[in-house]
């Protein structure tokens, strides 16, 4: 996604989306996220983050779908302000029968991925997230942090559309408590600095 269009709900989210992490349902360590540098983006694994569980997973067993939306930011000075951040929405539904996921990643470019385990259910996810490393000097320390949100189509019908969600919904989402048991996990870390950053094809 790119334009003055994109640009411009980037910045809104800026101002709008909290930055204090306050609220966390679920929350690991931060040496369980990792990040690396690719292509000009920064990218994170965390093969601790199990966000398909709970009340969530029980929707999906049950025969529905549900979505999910995650978060990656980026600040710069312990999370006084945000400098960048990513916010993605993926439907996955589940095949009782093969006991795998499949995922459709909503916004463009529309992606989608089927025949998974929840485990590479969620790190499909967690690839697709990133964040320019414009701006950044090499030794520049930063820190990110890594959301996941579940939503539940029962309160608000509208959250299976892709033009459905609105930027104040967006804002609600990452803001507010989560409610009826439903998950919301988290992972913090830094700080980082670009150059210790793994890249493609180094070896260290």
């Amino acid at each position: 996604m790119s334009g003055p269009a994109h640009m411009t709900r980037r910045k809104l989210l800026y101002l709008l989306l909290p930055a204090s992490g306050a609220c966390f349902s679920k929350s690991l360590p931060d040496e369980a996220l990792d990040a690396r540098l690719d292509a000009g983006q920064i990218r994170v694994s965390a093969p601790q983050l199990r966000f398909v569980s709970g009340p969530a997973l029980e929707r999906l067993q049950n025969g529905s779908l549900v979505p999910f939306a995650l978060q990656l930011a980026l600040s710069t000075d312990r999370w006084a302000t945000v400098s960048h951040r990513d916010i993605e929405r993926f439907v996955f539904s589940y095949d009782l029968w093969e006991e795998r996921f499949s995922i459709a990643k909503l916004g463009s470019p529309r992606r989608s991925a089927s025949r998974l385990t929840a485990r590479a259910a969620e790190s499909w996810c967690i690839q697709e997230m990133m964040l320019p490393q414009a701006g950044l000097a090499p030794e520049q320390p930063f820190w990110l942090r890594l959301e996941a949100r579940a939503e539940n189509p029962a309160e608000d019908p509208h959250v299976m559309t892709e033009d459905g969600v609105s930027l104040t919904r967006l804002v609600e989402l990452f803001s507010r408590r989560s409610h009826g048991g439903d998950g919301r996990w988290s992972i913090d870390a830094g700080p980082f600095r670009l150059s210790s950053l793994a890249r493609p094809g180094v070896v260290r």
